[in-house]
């Protein structure tokens, strides 16, 4: 029992020695670690703060910027607000007027064709009187012209003998 005492003490103790190395080799892994984290965390410290700083200044500058031109950016916008309300009014007010002038020239219109009627009316009425009071006169005079000029020539043949027999036909009626 001796041998199996000295036997596992032996063993224990190697087991022992082994986990006391696995633990330093752990110990010297993380320690070798550890100084990598630290030293990319200082390097990547070193490359944040000045982009902070940087970042830090931009911020004032627009917070600056901002400060500086939000007073004219309200006055631009009530600018804009005045003239979107004046461009909305006069477009009324333009729509109004041309509305009226439209209305108007309608009725120009309409009058300026009554017009143009009642003138060829007038016309029309005037040529028909023109054409009764003148030309029935001259037509009666016309008639009576026809007439003398008919008896005349009548007058002017029965004084001279027929010729070859025949009768005028331009006589006979």
């Amino acid at each position: 029992m001796d041998d199996k005492l000295t036997i596992f003490i032996a063993v224990t103790a190697a087991a022992v020695v082994l986990q006391m190395l696995i633990l330093a080799g752990m110990f010297f892994t993380v320690r070798k670690l550890a100084a990598f984290g630290q030293q990319q965390a200082e390097e990547l410290t070193s490359r944040v703060i000045p982009l902070l700083q940087e970042t830090k200044k931009l911020t004032t500058d627009v917070q600056t910027l901002v400060e500086t031109a939000r007073p004219k950016l309200d006055v631009i916008l009530d600018n804009v607000s005045v003239v979107s309300s004046s461009a909305r009014d006069e477009t009324k007010k333009l729509e109004a007027t041309l509305n009226a002038f439209m209305d108007r020239a309608r009725i120009h219109a309409i009058r300026a064709d009554e017009m143009l009627t009642r003138t060829l009316d007038k016309v029309e009425d005037t040529s028909s009187k023109v054409q009764n009071s003148v030309m029935t006169p001259i037509r009666h005079l016309n008639g009576v012209l026809q007439g003398i000029g008919v008896g005349l020539e009548a007058f002017f043949q029965k004084q001279k003998p027929p010729q070859n027999g025949r009768h005028n036909d331009e006589m006979f009626i």
